[in-house]
This record gives C-alpha cells, sequence and structure tokens, in this order.
C-alpha cells in the first residue's frame, strides 16, 4: 500500500511539474476555444494578454502602479475602435498615432466628417509613464492634468472629453455604451476584464485610462545613458557627462539644463524629464512661452478663469520630442529648428510670460543661440527618442 502511494505522488508530482513546464497552456487557454475563436474573427489579439507595466532601460522594474493586463487590451480595442465615432471614421488612435509618439504628424487633428479640431494633439508617449506623472486619482490633487488647458483631472476624464467633443468623436456616453454592447467581440473583453459582460459607460473610460497608463517610454537613448553612468557609479547627471553620449550631445545636455531645465526639467534621482522634479527644479505645470503678445486662445485661463493663467499651456514633457512634430498648442512649428529659433530670437511680450523667458527689465528674453548651439541642442533632444515603443505590438492597432 505504502508504494502504491509514494507511486501516486510522484505520478501526481511529475503530471503538476509537467503542466508547470508548459506554463504556456495557461496562456494558450486563457480564453475559451470559443472566445478566441470570436476575437480572432474580428482582431489580432495574441493568445494571451501581454504584460503592459512600463519597465525601466536596463531591466529595471516597473516605474508606475502595476497595470491590469485585462482592462489595458480592452482599453487598446476601445482606443483604436472606429465605429466608437457619430461617422465610424474616427478612434482616439486618429489623434494618437504610435510611430509619432501617439501624437499626430498634423497642426490640428481631423474629427468626424472632416471636422478640425482646436489644438494640436499632445503626444502621449511624452512622459515617462502616465500612471506615474499624471492624473489626480493616480497622483494626488496636486498631480498633472490632460489637456493643454489642463481641464481634465484624469485619464478617464481626458478619453470622456474626446468622444463626446463635437470636433473629435462626437458621442455621447450612452451612445458609445450601446454602441460597445452591439459588438460581439467586447464581450470576452468584459467577461476577462471585469468578471462579467456588463458594458457600462464608466467601465468603458476605465479600460481605456488603463490602456493609457500603461504607455510608457522608458528606453531612449538617454535612459540607457543614464543607467550606464550609474553603473559606474556616476548618479549626477546633470552635471557630468554621460559617458555614452556623443560630445555634442552632452554639450546639448548642458545647453538644455542651462536654458530649458527650469521649465522642462528632470530629477538626477528619480525619473528624467518629469515635470514634477524633487527639489532640483521647480514644479511647472503650465506657462506662457510668449508664443504671441496678445494670444487668441485662453489656454489654462479659460479653464481657471484667473488672470494669471490666461494665455498659459500645459508644459509638455519632451520625450520622443524628434518624433511628435508639429509643435506648440496650435502646431505652429513644423521642425525643431523652428522651436529652437522662437527661443533664441522670437519670444514675445505677455503679460504672463515666465519668469525664465524675461529679463531684469521684464522684456522677453533673447538666447540668441549659435548655430553650433541649435546643432548641440537637437542632438540631445534626438537622444529622447524611445524607438522600441513606436512600434511594440503591445500598443498596435489590434483591428484586422
Amino acid at each position: 500500500m505504502k508504494h502504491l502511494l509514494t507511486l501516486a505522488l510522484v505520478v501526481a508530482l511529475a503530471t503538476f511539474f509537467a503542466s508547470c513546464d508548459k506554463g504556456s497552456n495557461f496562456d494558450y487557454y486563457y480564453y475559451s476555444a470559443e472566445d478566441y475563436a470570436l476575437l480572432s474573427e474580428y482582431l489580432n489579439l495574441p493568445e494571451a494578454p501581454p504584460d503592459f507595466s512600463p519597465q525601466r532601460a536596463g531591466g529595471l522594474g516597473p516605474v508606475s502602479k502595476a497595470i491590469d493586463r485585462d482592462k489595458a487590451t480592452l482599453g487598446k480595442v476601445l482606443f483604436y475602435d472606429k465605429k466608437l465615432s457619430r461617422d465610424g471614421t474616427v478612434a482616439c488612435a486618429n489623434c494618437h498615432k504610435q510611430e509619432f509618439a501617439f501624437g499626430d504628424n498634423t497642426a490640428v487633428s481631423k474629427g468626424v466628417f472632416d471636422r478640425s479640431g482646436d489644438r494640436n494633439s499632445i503626444a502621449l508617449m511624452s512622459v515617462p509613464s502616465f500612471a506615474s506623472d499624471y492624473g489626480t486619482d493616480l497622483n494626488g490633487p496636486g498631480a498633472k492634468r490632460f489637456f493643454w488647458d489642463n481641464r481634465a483631472e484624469t485619464a478617464a476624464a481626458q478619453s470622456r472629453g474626446s468622444i463626446t467633443n463635437p470636433k473629435e468623436m462626437d458621442m455621447d456616453m450612452a451612445e458609445i455604451a450601446a454602441m460597445v454592447r452591439a459588438q460581439p467581440y467586447y464581450e470576452p473583453l468584459f467577461r476577462k476584464a471585469f468578471k462579467d459582460t456588463e458594458v457600462t459607460e464608466d467601465r468603458v473610460t476605465e479600460a481605456i485610462a488603463e490602456f493609457v497608463n500603461s504607455i510608457g517610454s522608458l528606453n531612449s537613448r538617454f535612459d540607457q545613458a543614464v543607467e550606464e553612468n550609474r553603473r559606474q557609479g556616476i548618479f549626477d547627471v546633470i552635471n557630468f557627462s554621460l559617458t555614452t553620449f556623443t560630445p555634442d550631445e552632452n554639450r546639448g545636455k548642458s545647453l538644455y539644463m542651462l536654458n530649458c531645465g527650469s521649465c522642462h526639467g528632470f530629477d538626477q534621482i528619480s525619473t528624467p524629464f518629469s515635470q514634477t522634479p524633487q527639489g532640483t527644479f521647480e514644479q511647472l505645470t503650465h506657462a506662457s512661452n510668449g508664443l504671441d503678445a496678445q494670444p487668441s486662445d485662453a489656454g489654462v485661463g479659460g479653464t481657471t478663469g484667473l488672470n494669471t493663467d490666461m494665455g498659459t499651456f500645459k508644459v509638455p514633457t519632451l520625450r520622443n520630442i524628434a518624433k511628435s512634430a508639429p509643435y506648440m498648442h496650435d502646431g505652429r512649428f513644423a521642425t525643431l529648428e523652428q522651436v529652437i529659433e522662437h527661443y533664441s530670437t522670437g519670444i514675445q511680450p505677455h503679460a504672463n510670460l515666465h519668469f525664465g523667458l524675461k529679463n531684469t527689465d521684464g522684456t522677453p528674453r533673447r538666447f540668441n543661440f549659435t548655430e553650433d548651439n541649435k546643432k548641440d541642442l537637437i542632438a540631445f533632444l534626438n537622444t529622447l527618442t524611445d524607438e522600441s515603443i513606436l512600434a511594440d505590438e503591445r500598443y498596435a492597432n489590434p483591428f484586422r
């Protein structure tokens, strides 16, 4: 009897470890055969959702909250679904294209019925991770907000604002929920994400927010260079050269820190190029950069109603800046060269002009960059591009 029990235990353990060795079995049968067949009629999804959590360069851990892979997968499908617009031609991804750092390559994007929007589409890949940088729900009441005028406090509110905007997708949320219910491929995705198939307005925006919050850009040449310096025991990336950078890239970094860092700062201890550095530079969420002496767009002032905010706009972080042209809230500059020339010679007087862009007498500052300065700055800005995420299948269009 003892031998039979021992044999039974050996068989049971062998079966268990065999199933573990096939770790893919769990993934392969993640969806039922029927559900996966249904999904595959419409969508090109892997047999199990991938890990959407952003990772730092060098294989370091995530910088934000853990991402629910089922909700992010559902959110990805919603993000790319053109059926969720008034004329069936526009999705969130129309204005936020992966190859352009989830921005758009036109000054002002087109919405339903070829309607032009009001402002340039902000690149969603311009931050290390939305979950770690944006959203009052994730980072408290003082966290950075969405849109050029900071009117949305969370990614869910941002998606709701775009979906219901008459110049973008022009739907109300009840219509969105009804349209989602009508598409057969959503049922298995909702079941995985929420444990049942009920479609609500809040669940739709929650899933889109989960996908947006999963977008993390942490593997640029700059990130890799910072990690290499740290491996060599050099932790101050502001005052020391990056050992893998070229001379012009390091000169550009120094110029950037001297002339641009007070608005577009980064923290030498934590995540690079955060808008809210921990003591290295001031916290700055919005400002006037002197585009116009008398701007026609109230910007953040239109949201807050404060005179001190009139004509000011979000100060964006600059990751993937080389991939997200055109620039500024109205897309007026087509190239980085034009942007740098603005700061060099073109800053206009404005009542709310940022103090870093003014001389002591209040007149607009002229940085007067030399041609070599401009080339070095652009060389540095190009190191902020994360090529790996521009074609990452986790964030690609899932529709067949």
